[in-house]
């Protein structure tokens, strides 16, 4: 391996189920070295980590890094968004994290949404309207269900924050990650004093906000990780914000990215507001701002149809008469936090292909349909969509989105694109440079383009229908009467 061009900086992306620590050449954008570690997330109604386990994660993943690491000037931490994270007196965790699909909220959603001035007040002062994955919503239904936990709570994070808190000490987070908690306005970038009051949260348990470009901290001492005592630290952001980055994408551009949730977003210069609840009004991690639309069931849901199939992953067949919408977590895109799967059409000459075609149909048919909403008016229809994340790289998954969307699709070659969007942040620390465009430098973005195929219209259809004739099924938790 020749020796770096530049100087080093480390990129973190702290997900839902691992930690990965990417060793980023400043000056060429070439990974140095890399590292991994999982993470356990409780399964059943709830979904939480111990916030422990991301630290130990982290320093296995740098130990991974050897040497490289060691000389690094520089570190950033993206991190999966919304999860609420309590601290008590000591900065340790009052309790397990609850993490961004947990959706025992949703009651806490719909309450908070009426309570204070209905959807179009919510969209108008946040960007979004509550859904059962924001941390307010989280942060209300810990106070009616486990009140002693609230009473112990002396500070409030999300998940990148601890870890960015422990590295220097300081409590801090950045606006495209508070934009996510419902208690940040998006008007005047800063926490909303009436949300707070009325959900009993004091702002003085709250990070700071780092601007854009401002340094975090600096490593401090004691903490066990190959940083120099000193090392630059960054102010972090939420991973869709850090993928956003990762892909210096530009205003306009539209990304797809598949993983264990579906997401669908762009940049854009104007500050969203969509009281329908569709689409979040997130900032991005620059000063721009980040619509996005967000589906719970993903690849994870389509692999678990493929192993009670006991099929491949990439075992599809074509067929028209069937309809899976796979909301095994529940949904959020559409807004159905009760629901569970529903398969409609099966008949005797239904395959085991066809059934799980039916699966990646359902997944990919929700995120485009939010598609329209997320872009602006003046966007390029015929712009490529960058398909991204774990199932980017999936046959199956590809030529789904291909011929669900009429789009060509373009397929970025780098990987662990949270990561290095929190390298690019970390390198515009030492280079004064817009991340975006240090990324753009990089070329992460390059990679082949699927030509556009015609939009099965027919599909999308079927699905569509299904959706609304099943509409009181679906809002209906399982097993109820």
């Amino acid at each position: 391996m020749s020796a770096a061009e530049g100087p080093l900086v480390v990129g973190v992306d702290t997900s839902t189920q691992s930690t990965k620590a990417l060793v980023v050449d400043v000056a060429t954008g070439r990974v140095v070295a890399s590292g991994q570690a999982p993470h356990t997330v409780t399964s059943g109604a709830g979904r939480e980590s111990d916030p422990r386990q991301w630290w130990d994660a982290l320093c296995e993943a740098l130990r991974q890094c050897g040497e490289p690491a060691h000389e690094a000037a520089a570190v950033s931490i993206g991190g999966q968004q919304h999860g609420l994270v309590t601290l008590d007196e000591r900065g340790e965790p009052v309790r397990p994290a609850l993490l961004w699909n947990d959706v025992r909220s949703a009651p806490q959603a719909r309450r908070l949404t009426e309570e204070l001035g209905g959807a179009k007040f919510w969209a108008e002062r946040t960007g979004s309207v509550p859904a059962a994955s924001f941390t307010v919503t989280k942060w209300a239904w810990l106070a009616e269900h486990e009140p002693e936990a609230v009473r112990a709570t002396r500070a409030v994070r999300l998940p990148h924050d601890y870890l960015t808190e422990r590295l220097t000490g300081q409590g801090t987070t950045d606006r495209g990650d508070a934009s996510g908690t419902g208690w940040w306005a998006s008007g005047t970038e800063a926490y909303d004093e009436e949300i707070l009051a009325h959900v009993g949260l004091d702002p003085a348990l709250l990070p700071r906000v780092v601007r854009p470009g401002e340094v975090a901290g600096t490593v401090r001492d004691g903490h066990g990780l190959p940083f120099s005592k000193g090392t630059l630290v960054a102010c972090g952001t939420g991973d869709n914000a850090a993928a956003a980055l990762g892909l210096g994408i530009r205003p306009g551009t539209p990304v797809m990215s598949l993983g264990t949730s579906g997401t669908v977003y762009a940049v854009s210069r104007r500050r969203p507001a969509d009281p329908t609840g569709t689409v979040a009004g997130f900032a991005d991690a620059r000063g721009d701002w980040l619509p996005l639309a967000c589906t719970l069931n993903c690849t994870l849901a389509v692999d678990r149809v493929a192993a009670l199939l006991g099929l491949d992953r990439e075992a599809v067949e074509p067929g028209r008469g069937v309809t899976l919408l796979p909301f095994l977590d529940g949904e959020r895109t559409p807004n159905l936090p009760d629901s569970s799967g529903l398969l409609h059409g099966l008949r005797h000459d239904t395959t085991g292909g066809q059934l799980l075609q039916a699966a990646y149909d359902g997944a990919v048919y929700s995120l485009l349909a939010a598609l329209d909403l997320v872009l602006d008016e003046d966007a390029d229809p015929s712009a490529p969509l960058l398909l991204i994340g774990g199932g980017a790289r999936g046959t199956a998954w590809q030529q789904t989105v291909r011929r669900l969307s009429g789009r060509p699709v373009q397929v970025p070659e780098a990987r662990e694109l949270v990561a290095l969007g929190a390298a690019a942040q970390a390198a515009g620390l030492l280079t004064g440079e817009d991340p975006a465009a240090v990324a753009r430098r990089w070329n992460t973005a390059a990679g082949p383009v699927l030509e556009a195929v015609e939009r099965d219209e027919e599909t999308l259809a079927r699905i569509a229908g299904v959706l609304s004739d099943a509409a009181p099924l679906l809002e209906r938790a399982p097993g109820a009467v």
